[in-house]
Parts: C-alpha cells; structure tokens; sequence
C-alpha cells in the first residue's frame, strides 16, 4: 500500500482513486464496474507472502496449509496454490473449492469441531485415499470417522488435534480467536489424550493416526504462545510415536499482522522457532506442517467505500460522524471482535486538516460502527478500510437486504478479475 506523489492511495501499483468509478477491462469484458464497496486485493503481494514463508523451511519437508476461511476467493487460492501451498478447510464446501482451485486430497487438511457425515463421506471419498488428514478434534469424533471410513471401505487418515491448555492471557488476543485454552471447544484437552489413544487403537481397522496438531489463537503478535503450544505438539507426537508411525507435526497457524499498533513478528520468525523446538523433541525427521490465513492476505486487501453524508452534532465536544456505503455486513470483524481497521482517505490533499470522525455504515444497528479516525476537514469522496484482505468479504452477509460487496483482484498492476456486486432484486427474489 503506498500514497502516491498526487495524493491517491495505491495498491500492487494501481491507484484507487479512479478504479471504483472505472470500467474495467476484465476477462474481454470492457464494460465491468468496480463500484462501492468493493474489497479489492493485491496477488502480487500475497504471493510475496507465501514465498517468504515457504523460503523459512529451508527445504525441510513441509506444508503450508492455506486457511480457506480467512478468504475463500478462487483468484486468491489460485495465486497461494502457485506458490505451493495447500489448504486447511473448515467445511465440504471449502474442501471442494481448494479442489477446484488445484489443491490436491494430498495436500488438503480438515479441521472442524462438528463435521457433518456427509463431510467425513466427502473427504474420506475424494481420489484415491482420501485428503491428507481430518483433523480429529474430540475422543468421541473418532468412532464416527472409522464407522464413516468402513462403510466406503477406507482407511481414513486423522491427525489429533489437541487443546493445549495454554492460558488466555497469554495469548493476548481477543477472547473469541482464542482456541487453545481450557474453556475453548476446539481439540483434544490434552488430560483426555489418553482416552483418545485408546479409541485410535479400536479403530485401527479404519483410521490412520499420521500426524499431531494444535492452533492456540489467531493474531498471535509473539512466539510465546505459538511456541507453548507447539511444545504440546511435539510432546504429545513424542509419547506417541512407539504406537503409531506419524509422519508430521501441525503447529497451526495464527499469525499476527499490523492492524497500526505494529507487529514485531513475521511468519516466518514462528516458523524458525517452531523448527528449532521440534528439532529439541527429537522430531527433525517429521514434516512440519502450519496452517496461516489472515498472515498471507490480510494486510493485501483493502475495502473501498464510497462517503454517503457527513452528520455535525454541535455542542462541546462537536460530535462529527462520516457515513458510508460499506457496514457491518460488508466487515464484520470490527462488530463481532471490536477489531480497528486504519481508514484513510483515497485522494489526500496536501496539507488538509485532519478532525476526528467517528465512520459509521448504513447497517440499522449500534454496531455498525467503524471508530474514530482522524480524516480530513474538506470534503472526501471516498476513504479505504486498511488491512481488510482477511475474514472480510469471507463473513459478510446480507443483512438489511443489502448485496454483497464486489471484489476486485489485482495482479501486475492490473485488473486481473473481478467479482462484481449481485443486483439488490436477486436477494427480493430469494426472499419473496
């Protein structure tokens, strides 16, 4: 993201101020409007962040698992599949997007606290073995995977996910994004290993055990936590390799960026940690597995929005609000998580005077309230919701009737595709 000599905001090279207005060229369609809002996303630099996190293994047999939930898009999946990397799916649906976006069973990787049957049907089906691992996450989930397994006559493989019982404050991120604590539904706690242990053993027949996993929390902004929790990995892989013959370890993903507040951390420094605390348990020989999202495309995309109205309270303190077209069903996160997204204007004038305003959207709830940020006096057409690649368009809805926003992919300072807004009629016609 840079601010060009004129003032406008750019992204992987092209300016925004015009591409909301513009017509763009896309797949021989010279007529496709970009609009508001729109999420539009930088593949470039989300490529840059693969090979920056690939080059951390050094060689060493790895996987670097793409968390789908954090964006689901085809043109994203694509350009992470090109760099090498595979998928962590969290649904059958997610699982057969990675497929169709080139992502091998091989090289696919379920997790899920409640996966339906005819989930366990799908990834225990798919070509010739089935995906990679399903990502037990209770004792209780593995007699269902085996009764699945037999009746297609398979053998399902299943990694342990464990719960690691690393405490909530030392996780120090938001309480909803933090899984790898006692009170947290995801996983295996680890004094019940041994009961799962026992059920891996009845269901021999049918189940697999060929790795061990955790993920402690997302936004993670220091090792320390990654680390304890991917100590209970290689602990837990350790005890368990005179039973069954693993063949990888998965520290999970949840690495943080810089939402403004800075990020002394990047992928790759976890990646390093993780190798050198595996290497101490004995397990160097073991691929290392990790599953990031938000770290590969969060801070390459941005919402742009279009500025509605200003509203001036007077009074002391003169209450300055700025709408626009782009809610909380557009970007949940602030809502749902009290996340702060930096907003900043498209076009900034030189020497403009920056007032407080409070960004609020058109969503009929409290809520649907961006923070205050500091943005210019004059006049403003449009402003960019910052580091927005990431569980944006991914949790959007459309609530109060409105269309999902439009996404816009950038690729060698172009246009490269573009999913455009759905007619607000489609969303009466469903309803009526």
């Amino acid at each position: 993201m840079t601010r060009l000599p004129s003032g406008e905001l750019a992204l992987g090279g092209v300016p925004l101020g015009d591409l909301s207005r513009q017509s763009a060229e896309v797949g021989g369609d010279a007529g496709a409007r970009v609009g508001t809002p729109t999420y539009v996303y930088d593949l470039d630099g989300m490529a840059r962040e693969a090979r920056e996190l690939e080059d951390a293994f050094e060689g060493t047999p790895h996987l670097v698992a793409f968390a789908v939930k954090a964006n689901s898009a085809g043109p994203i999946v694509r350009a992470l599949v090109a760099e090498g990397c595979g998928a962590d799916v969290v649904s059958g649906a997610e699982l057969l997007l990675a497929m169709r976006c080139g992502v091998s069973p091989e090289r696919l990787v379920y997790s899920g606290v409640a996966k339906r049957d005819d989930e366990l049907d799908l990834a225990i089906g798919v070509g010739d073995a089935g995906i990679r691992a399903i990502n037990v996450e209770s004792v209780e989930e593995i007699p269902r995977i085996a009764a699945r397994a037999a009746a297609q006559g398979r053998v399902a493989r299943v990694t342990l996910r464990i719960n690691p019982g690393v405490d909530a404050d030392e996780l120090d991120t938001h309480s909803y994004i933090a899984t790898g604590h006692d009170e947290a539904k995801f996983g295996v706690p680890l004094p019940s290993v041994a009961d799962a242990v026992a059920a891996l053993d009845a269901a021999r027949s049918n189940v697999h055990l060929v790795g061990v996993t955790s993920h402690a929390g997302s936004q993670l902004t220091s090792v320390e936590a990654y680390l304890a929790s991917a100590r209970a990995v290689f602990e837990t892989a350790k005890s368990l390799r005179p039973r069954f013959a693993l063949e990888f370890v998965d520290t999970g993903g949840g690495f943080g960026i810089d939402y403004g507040d800075g990020c002394p951390v990047r992928p790759a420094d976890f990646i390093r940690a993780a190798r050198a605390a595996q290497r101490e348990h004995g397990l160097g020989d073991l691929a290392l597995y990790c599953e990031p999202g938000r770290a590969l495309v969060g801070a390459h995309g941005v919402l742009l929005a279009k500025v509605i109205q200003r509203k001036i309270a007077a009074g002391e303190p003169t209450r300055r609000w700025l709408m626009i077209d782009a809610g909380m069903n557009d970007l949940m996160r602030p809502a749902l998580y009290q996340a702060r997204h930096r907003i900043v204007p498209v076009v900034m004038e030189a020497g403009a005077r920056l007032l407080p305003f409070r960004v609020v959207g058109p969503v009929c709830e409290s809520s649907d309230d961006f923070g205050v940020h500091d943005l210019p006096e004059g006049d403003v057409a449009e402003v960019a919701l910052l580091d927005a690649g990431a569980y944006g368009y991914s949790m959007s809805s459309r609530y109060n009737g409105r269309p999902l926003p439009a996404e816009a992919f950038l690729r060698g300072g172009v246009v490269a595709a573009l999913h455009p807004r759905k007619p607000i009629t489609d969303w009466v016609d469903d309803r009526r």
